[in-house]
């Protein structure tokens, strides 16, 4: 049996080949080895779904946020033989899943918008060029982490369109002190911070939470694909809730920027499976 991961800061998906063919999904938390130790990761990964297959797990295929380096990759294969001792464990990075999911086998740039952001130009069997991802602190132009702080910084400066603010107070109870105690003080800060992305896209016909997007994914585009030697020329797709659930104000800033958008999907999870499937 197969074990297939794609994970995220925010949640990781989850895809068992079976012996015969049959596939079985499940969707847990996220993982980021940047943020988590190793221990922290395992605890998290002891649940049922993982614990009740540790015995039947030959190999296990796992494209992580945060695994570009081989120390951190190494700290992810820590927590997974926690549970799966016998298992041929692969780490790759998340990029590679977005590339092998949009693109195939052809060239491209591939970008990932979710709770974080990155992107890759592909040449259709490699990676050939990157762009720094510097975190959520530093980085993640684009992403859910990158659009929630800036809202977040909005409200407590109260420098957002009254009706929503009140819309998010009534949501959310939120104030200067909750905020401010979620991210100075309370673990996963980026997790906090995007989970306001659903009520901003739920408001996205407000030109304030559609700007707060556009504007997001121009600096994204500004910091990464345009960067790219000869970013016009090449198709550029996305993988991420962020993309997948904006994908009009993506595109609107696409094409104002001179990018041509390949395809936009929310995971790459079912490309991954077809992959590796093909080497049963």
């Amino acid at each position: 049996m197969i074990l297939i991961a794609d994970s995220g800061s925010s949640k990781t998906d989850w895809r068992v080949i079976h012996k015969d063919g049959q596939i079985s999904q499940h969707r847990g938390v996220g993982f980021n080895p940047y943020y988590m130790t190793s221990e922290e990761m395992a605890i998290q990964m002891k649940e049922d779904f993982l614990v009740n297959l540790s015995e039947e797990i030959q190999e296990i295929y796992y494209y992580g946020a945060g695994c570009a380096a081989p120390e951190r990759q190494e700290e992810v294969r820590q927590a997974l033989r926690t549970i799966f001792q016998k298992a041929d464990i692969h780490i790759d990075h998340d990029l590679s899943a977005a590339a092998h999911a949009t693109c195939g086998h052809k060239p491209g740039i591939a970008c990932i918008l979710g709770t974080g952001s990155n992107s890759c130009d592909y040449d259709g069997e490699k990676i050939i060029a990157t762009r720094p991802a510097a975190g959520y602190i530093l980085g993640d132009e684009g992403g859910g982490c990158y659009v929630g702080r800036k809202f977040l910084q909005d409200f407590i400066h109260e420098e957002m369109p009254e009706k929503i603010r009140e819309a998010a107070i009534e949501r959310f109870h939120i104030t200067q002190n909750s905020i401010q105690d979620h991210v100075y003080r309370q673990p996963y800060p980026s997790r906090y911070m995007a989970s306001f992305c659903r009520f901003i896209t739920e408001h996205k016909a407000d030109p304030y939470c559609y700007g707060l997007y556009y504007n997001s994914f121009k600096d994204f585009f500004a910091k990464h694909v345009c960067k790219y030697r000869d970013f016009q020329k090449k198709p550029v797709s996305f993988v991420g809730s962020i993309a997948y659930y904006n994908n009009d104000i993506l595109r609107k800033a696409a094409f104002d920027t001179g990018i041509q958008v390949n395809s936009i999907i929310e995971s790459p999870i079912a490309g991954l499976t077809l992959y590796h499937q093909e080497k049963l």
